[in-house]
């Protein structure tokens, strides 16, 4: 068993730099949830196949995490508990000026959703973090656009992006 505090932003994807994603492969990332409270939720996830339940407490920039790590069997019994509290989506890792960018394009129900999500080893160094131009929507304190809520309520009615002015390329 794993537990740690981590502190993670996450910011609304407005637009996807040309070739960004073309050279990497993402692993299919299916978390669904087993409880869920007003800040506490259980999860369990296949992440590539490596399966975890993990115990999240708190909203936000700063939540606890505790993690233990499942057999595929063990995954495959609590699997259909979840029915009706999943997401769906393929996780693309990015190295950004130090930081990982944990790049997650939603399917299923949540497409086109897309969101950039960074962890952080304290909160000071979070607060300093700069993020690439394309993800200046942060979304870190809106509940709707965490994963229990996305699995449970679908996309919110209304997803932020502002308009474009220019085009867009970036080399990472």
């Amino acid at each position: 068993m794993h537990t740690e505090w981590e502190f993670e932003r996450k910011f609304i994807v407005t637009y996807v730099p040309d070739g960004l994603l073309d050279t990497r492969q993402p692993s299919i990332y299916t978390p669904g949830y087993l409880a869920s409270e007003q800040d506490k939720h259980i999860r369990i996830r296949d992440e590539g196949g490596a399966f975890t339940m993990t115990v999240k407490q708190g909203l936000g920039l700063k939540r606890r995490d505790t993690r233990v790590d499942l057999t595929a069997e063990q995954f495959d019994d609590l699997w259909p508990l979840t029915q009706n509290m999943r997401v769906e989506k393929q996780r693309y890792r990015i190295d950004f000026y130090g930081v990982q960018l944990v790049f997650d394009v939603f399917t299923g129900n949540l497409s086109p959703l897309k969101l950039v999500e960074v962890e952080f080893d304290s909160e000071i160094s979070s607060r300093q973090f700069l993020p690439p131009d394309f993800a200046d929507v942060e979304v870190t304190h809106r509940k709707e656009f965490q994963n229990v809520a996305l699995a449970r309520f679908g996309l919110p009615d209304r997803i932020i992006t502002p308009p474009l002015t220019q085009t867009h390329r970036l080399t990472v």
